[in-house]
């Protein structure tokens, strides 16, 4: 059996498309896969709740297989681009992360199937091309122009620790995150209100980003250097704020990296955190009222910071709170969220976690 997590960016959102840096954590909460090889030319998947799906490997193309079962046929078809033999396999599917919290439980879908897939065929992929092989599942196969953060978070991420990972040249570097040994925890708020991207979106903020940087004459928004100039040489707007985004994000990655590298007291992430939210709901718009409330009532019960996290327009938030006072935090959005006419939120704290693996049983 074999497992991939979901995760959470402590800090870098909507930065990884932009050669970015993204500093995410991995969660207890993932899928596990079964899968068995077979030689009948099929792939048959069946997951808790869903209907059960079979899906022929002759002419597997985009486009042939849709709904949920897509993700697991773009990794089929990934590998096949690469010149794998799949001869076909039976895969049972199970998880506990929430599917539209924002939490990746696609990626974690795609990395499961992908690992599993490379042990049973004995495939010897390294992890950057099992990394490529689910990007390119969810990238050409489902739709979805997304970076390379969630994918990289499933296959790299390792317990204890914060992964620091620059998406222009790979490198990484596991950083020590206790936030237990500072008696802090982070919480995650899924706020279950729908987390939609594949709607245009998403594709929409990718777009604005690769217009400002075409009008700049840059490779990618990582390259701004000069803030101020840059904005001053923007024409449009609303390509203004993406900027200011992506590049104060950027920063504020390797500020939190700073504070953690530094061995301070770990409160300090807490307006990072706040500042990030900002930007996100102002300047790249991509917020949302109930992720704005749970921030806002995260910070009102005594929360360091709080931020959305994940594609936005919803899905989950963060809040870094004192462990001690966790459940006053949880108590203050859960009222927060009924007294707005909101369903319950779901909150759980986020605790570091190792990324995919192969689960003896």
């Amino acid at each position: 059996m074999w497992r991939a997590p979901g995760r959470v960016n402590l800090i870098g959102e909507h930065t990884d498309y932009n050669d970015g840096f993204v500093a995410p954590i991995a969660l207890p909460l993932g899928i596990t896969a079964r899968v068995t090889a077979t030689t009948d030319g099929a792939v048959h998947a069946r997951s808790v709740g869903v209907e059960p799906a079979r899906f022929d490997l002759a002419g597997l193309a985009p486009g042939t297989v849709e709904g949920w079962a897509a993700y697991v046929a773009g990794v089929v078809w990934a590998l096949a681009e690469r010149g794998h033999d799949i001869t076909g396999a039976d895969i049972d599917l199970d998880g506990d992360v929430p599917h539209g919290a924002g939490l990746s439980s696609s990626a974690a879908l795609e990395c499961v199937v992908a690992i599993a897939l490379d042990d049973v065929f004995g495939l010897g992929l390294t992890r950057d091309e099992l990394i490529a092989v689910a990007r390119r599942a969810e990238n050409d196969y489902v739709g979805l122009p997304n970076g390379v953060l969630d994918q990289s978070a499933s296959l790299l991420c390792r317990a204890g620790h914060v992964l620091l990972l620059d998406t222009r040249s790979g490198e990484r570097r596991h950083v020590p995150f206790d936030l237990a040994a500072a008696g802090l925890a982070l919480l995650v708020i899924d706020t279950r209100a729908p987390h939609r991207l594949v709607d245009g979106e998403y594709a929409a903020r990718r777009r604005d980003c690769e217009a400002a940087a075409a009008e700049l004459g840059m490779t990618a928004l990582r390259d701004v250097v000069d803030l101020v100039a840059a904005l001053a040489a923007l024409t449009d707007e609303r390509l203004r704020h993406r900027v200011r985004h992506v590049v104060t994000e950027n920063a504020r990655v390797l500020e939190v990296m700073g504070i953690l590298d530094g061995g301070g007291d770990l409160r300090a992430i807490g307006p990072v955190l706040i500042a990030s939210h900002m930007s996100l709901r102002d300047d790249y718009e991509v917020s949302s009222p109930e992720l704005d409330l749970a921030v806002s009532a995260a910070l009102g019960a005594g929360a360091h910071g709080a931020r959305m996290t994940g594609g936005g327009f919803g899905g989950s938030a963060i809040a870094l709170v004192d462990a001690a006072s966790a459940d006053d935090v949880t108590a203050a959005v859960t009222a927060g969220f009924a007294a707005a006419g909101f369903g319950p939120p779901s909150v759980f704290a986020a605790v570091a976690a190792d990324g995919a693996h192969r689960v003896e049983v």
